[in-house]
């Protein structure tokens, strides 16, 4: 019974010296251990969560004195999980806590579980700098508690394949013509934006192009965009799809059905597009070619006056030099220049392999 009260007392001395010597090497920790530096952390929301839904992290960093650097927070990496660090800059304040007064900074994080099941986030790293006293700055990394929480699938999304989870979520689609009186190779576009709050565009849905013998359809990639107002995460997605119409015939551009799980109601939405019907009889029109309408620069007109005027002087010169040489003389170049000319025209061999010879005969 001594001998193991012994190992307890040795064991607990162990641990007593490691944790000082922690401290030591950490001064935020001895600032964290005194109650000056206070560090927590919190998921809103703690449950209720579905697969795809937005949960966010908020880690509160308060100190009784004030921060002398900038805080960096190092994101963890967690299987099923995307972590993001959307908002750059910290929410700060201040509070009153036992009549002292704190400074805090609010940092979040967007989290957004792929799949259903169990997951901890954390311990997240800080690194931070802050004021010790006695004008003393402190700097080092701590780290925020860890926190756990359950993704489930209701009842109501169990058929499901995809949805998007969102308070917010809708589908439109324009089209830049009439789809009235269309004959056999007209072309028209058709745009289908989707949106919601507080996803990411990326995990908004695709739309799905159907083929159709006679309507040939040529989509481009989609454009993504993440915007946040007042707080708000906003995304956008939108897809041009240009059909040109090859044949004569009934054509329909099916509806679509998305499934929506709003997060404020915990309740499931379906949100389509409808189908678009087209008539497409006879040829199309033949079109007139669009002239090109050519606008020059100044600059641009200044240089061809130049070479307009470059060229007159050439051919006055060329004038004046034939006025004033002899003819004669323009003759006997002519003659000289014409003997060249044949020459360069001339067989490299003889017309006789020997001549003088008996064989030529």
């Amino acid at each position: 019974m001594m001998r193991a009260r012994w190992w307890l007392v040795q064991c607990l001395s162990v641990l007593a010296t490691v944790y000082s010597a922690a401290t030591a090497a950490n001064p935020l920790a001895e600032l964290q251990a005194s109650g000056h530096l206070r560090i927590d952390s919190a998921l809103t929301p703690s449950e209720g969560i579905v697969p795809g839904q937005r949960v966010q992290l908020t880690i509160k960093i308060a100190t009784d004195t004030w921060f002398t650097g900038g805080t960096r927070i190092g994101i963890p990496e967690v299987p099923g999980l995307v972590i993001l660090q959307t908002e750059q800059f910290a929410s700060n304040a201040s509070e009153t806590l036992n009549g002292q007064s704190w400074v805090v900074q609010n940092w979040t994080l967007d989290v957004f579980p792929q799949r259903a099941g169990n997951f901890t986030v954390g311990p997240v790293p800080l690194q931070i700098q802050v004021n010790a006293g006695e004008g003393d700055s402190v700097s080092g990394e701590v780290s925020s508690p860890p926190l756990q929480f359950t993704v489930a699938i209701p009842p109501a999304l169990a058929e499901a394949t995809d949805w998007v989870a969102a308070p917010e979520f809708r589908i439109s689609q324009r089209f830049d013509r009439a789809l009235e009186n269309l004959a056999a190779g007209d072309a028209f576009t058709q745009e289908v934006v989707f949106e919601a709050s507080d996803v990411l565009a990326m995990m908004l849905p695709r739309y799905a192009i159907e083929k159709q013998a006679g309507l040939a359809a040529y989509p481009s990639p989609p454009a993504l965009d993440n915007s946040t107002n007042r707080g708000q995460h906003l995304a956008r997605r939108s897809v041009e799809i240009s059909y040109v119409v090859e044949q004569p015939g009934h054509y329909v551009l099916p509806a679509r059905e998305y499934y929506w799980w709003n997060t404020q109601r915990n309740e499931l939405t379906l949100v389509s597009v409808p189908a678009t019907h087209i008539d497409v009889s006879g040829a199309a029109v033949a079109q007139r070619t669009p002239t090109l309408a050519v606008s020059l620069s100044p600059r641009q007109w200044l240089l061809i006056a130049g070479c307009v005027a470059l060229a007159i002087a050439v051919a006055l010169l060329a004038r004046r030099l034939l006025v004033r040489l002899p003819l004669a003389r323009w003759q006997a170049q002519g003659s000289l220049y014409l003997q060249r000319l044949r020459g360069l025209f001339r067989p490299a061999l003889a017309t006789r392999l020997n001549p003088g010879s008996s064989a030529e005969e």
